[in-house]
């Protein structure tokens, strides 16, 4: 599996720095753009158009702290990775499949019988309370992100902190879901990045 940290010569860290990282992806794209092979063999430009191709996936997955975790999980555990997919499925925590079983209820009554104006703003509220929830799991894997890089640099056990990443990682996706589902009952659709699915 190719390591996209050791394409822009980054060691396996989740805390990067985001100028770094694009200064490193401008230098290295300026080195294999197509543009400057045009005049080479139809083999040197296939290869040109594939190295600037790896380089554009490796950066869109290091820029973004979640793709980044969700990258560096499957790179860790060996795991092929193609883009816009991603073998990692862990479940969403029990208390919060339990805890959204009222608001699948009112989604449910919304979808069925319409919106009055009290249903509308129940809806809302739980929306806005995910929303929040959200926030705190994306918070909770920059703080795993900052316990990775620790432990990474004191050679200290990482395989808890993978589990947890992957539990971080399917709370916020599984929120995601409900979130854009609540947005589309309301008539406000959005789209936020959802790596993994509810199943």
């Amino acid at each position: 599996m190719l390591d996209y940290f050791a394409v822009f010569e980054l060691p396996r860290k989740l805390q990067i720095d985001g100028e770094e990282l694009q200064r490193r992806f401008y230098e290295l794209s300026r080195r294999v753009h197509p543009d400057f092979f045009q005049t080479a063999t139809p083999a040197e430009q296939a290869r040109s158009l594939e190295r600037s191709a790896m380089i554009n996936r490796a950066y869109r997955t290091l820029r973004d702290l979640v793709s980044r975790v969700e990258y560096l999980i499957q790179l860790e555990e060996g795991r092929e990775t193609r883009e816009g997919t991603t073998a990692i499925k862990p479940r969403a925590p029990v208390d919060l499949l339990e805890e959204m079983l009222e608001v699948q209820e009112a989604l449910q009554k919304a979808k069925a019988g319409g919106l009055d104006e009290a249903t509308r703003r129940r809806l809302a509220e739980e929306r806005a309370r995910l929303s929040e929830r959200r926030r705190a799991e994306e918070a909770s894997l920059l703080q795993l992100a900052r316990e990775w890089d620790s432990a990474l640099d004191g050679d200290g056990d990482r395989t808890a902190l993978l589990e947890r990443m992957k539990q971080a990682l399917a709370a916020r996706a599984y929120l995601n879901t409900v979130i854009n589902d609540l947005s589309e009952a309301l008539g406000e659709e959005t789209h936020t990045h959802v790596s993994h699915r509810r199943h």
